[in-house]
């Protein structure tokens, strides 16, 4: 999707930068997608009108946090990319209240907090992406969410068309969804964390990393755990039970560490990745009766 000269100047009066055919494969960590604009948001005050010109001119848009969740299809897309700066995010702690804007990353925010003797989310400090895609997703690791630290979230309200700060209650953080709407944007949290030790906070995270090391493709590109785990068990188990390890379809493969993450070995394509997604989920409902929902988020045309 491309921006005409008309609305690129009506955006530049808002304060936002244009970066026009940007490749989504280098903004993923799956390093699979097309071509698009991108708009910076570097004043959140003016997200409103951004999309409502967007609106005006027939444009769709999706919103991009860290990139770390998402399969995107290739070629020319037909919506433009609407993403927040991530260089110098906010980031203060105010007694047991650490507030951090949504660019900022997961794992920077736990070392932060831990440096202000803020623990809780230990369990989080290898979780790839942004704050904003945590709160989406209600991220999780090792027995740790983020949701239950969640005291007041500032987003952009698709529904309302404004930005507003929701409480924690009025939010329901469930096993990997929440109940933001799709085109909500996170912009900042206010997270409430208990007391601990810095070196205590410190021992905690080199067992989670240690965890993380000896049992996931790190070096290579993912988009971290592919399906969700159904109640009561575990999606990797089932896959890596059926000897399917490895199992490929062009570059994209079953990861040999661990079966739920499935990696792009060198230049898998979109239409790769969803064909290795689907035959994976049918062999596992073939032997289980078990289906299996994506965790990973599917951009599509």
């Amino acid at each position: 999707m491309r921006i005409d000269d008309k609305l690129a100047a009506q955006l530049k009066e808002l304060g936002v930068e244009l970066k026009p055919g940007v490749s989504l494969a280098e903004a993923t960590s799956l390093g699979i997608g097309g071509t698009t604009d991108e708009i910076l948001l570097r004043r959140y005050e003016s997200i409103p009108e951004v999309i409502h010109l967007l609106a005006d001119a027939g444009i769709k848009h999706r919103f991009l946090g860290g990139g770390s969740n998402v399969l995107v299809t290739d070629g020319e897309l037909p919506f433009v990319v609407l993403h927040l700066p991530t260089t110098q995010p906010g980031m203060r702690v105010e007694g047991n209240a650490a507030y951090v804007d949504a660019s900022a990353d997961l794992g920077g925010t736990v070392t932060f907090c831990a440096k202000h003797d803020l623990g809780g989310m230990e369990g989080l400090i290898g979780v790839p992406g942004s704050i904003g895609g945590a709160l989406r997703m209600n991220a999780g690791a090792y027995g740790t969410q983020i949701g239950p630290h969640v005291r007041e979230v500032e987003l952009y309200r698709a529904a309302t068309g404004q930005i507003e700060t929701l409480r924690g209650d009025e939010i329901r953080f469930d096993y990997r969804h929440t109940s933001f709407a799709p085109e909500d944007i996170m912009l900042r949290v206010k997270l409430e964390l208990p007391s601990k030790p810095f070196k205590e906070i410190l021992a905690g995270i080199k067992i989670c990393n240690e965890k993380r090391r000896s049992s996931q493709p790190l070096n290579q590109k993912s988009a971290g755990c592919i399906f969700k785990n159904p109640q009561g068990g575990s999606a990797g188990r089932m896959i890596d039970d059926l000897g399917l390890k490895g199992h490929r379809v062009g570059d994209a493969m079953v990861s040999d560490r661990h079966a739920n993450f499935f990696v792009n070995t060198d230049k898998a394509s979109s239409a790769d990745m969803l064909k290795l997604i689907e035959d994976v989920r049918e062999k596992v409902q073939s032997a289980y009766g078990v289906e299996l929902h994506n965790e990973v988020i599917v951009w599509q045309n």
